[in-house]
């Protein structure tokens, strides 16, 4: 079985987030890897304000992540900036992760052809594995 030395989780305070965080928990702990939570915002005046709300609300999910002596390194970026762009060229290109865990947004058929879905963009894109949990 592939070994995975860094694993990226995508945030996007959606339904699915607290069981992306989790995964990529349980992922990153089996492996020994690095972990990384990232999560892009359109634009805020403020990052370090939705950084520290995006850490309260993994509450005590991330506190165990960085607690956890199998867990070499946790980290929680955020990025200001076009999601896809910002997520894969600020974030997964210099972490070189070799998994990627997103949510599934479950986006209507309008709002998918406006936006675009960025699960569906990460699979296409990157040349490393991608696990996309889905909604119940």
């Amino acid at each position: 079985m592939k070994q995975y030395r860094r694993v990226f989780a995508a945030l996007d305070g959606g339904s699915t987030q607290q069981e992306v965080a989790e995964r990529a928990i349980q992922i990153a702990k089996l492996n020994h890897a690095e972990l990384m939570f990232g999560h892009v915002v359109d634009s805020v005046p403020d990052s370090l304000t939705v950084r520290n709300r995006l850490v309260d609300s993994l509450g005590d999910t991330l506190k165990s992540a960085e607690e956890d002596p199998d867990i070499p390194s946790v980290e929680v970026v955020v990025k200001v900036g076009r999601i896809q762009e910002t997520i894969h060229n600020l974030m997964i290109k210099p972490f070189e992760p070799e998994l990627v865990i997103c949510g599934e947004r479950g986006l209507s058929n309008i709002t998918y052809v406006f936006v675009g879905s960025v699960s569906t963009y990460l699979i296409r894109n990157l040349r490393c594995d991608v696990l996309v949990v889905k909604q119940d």
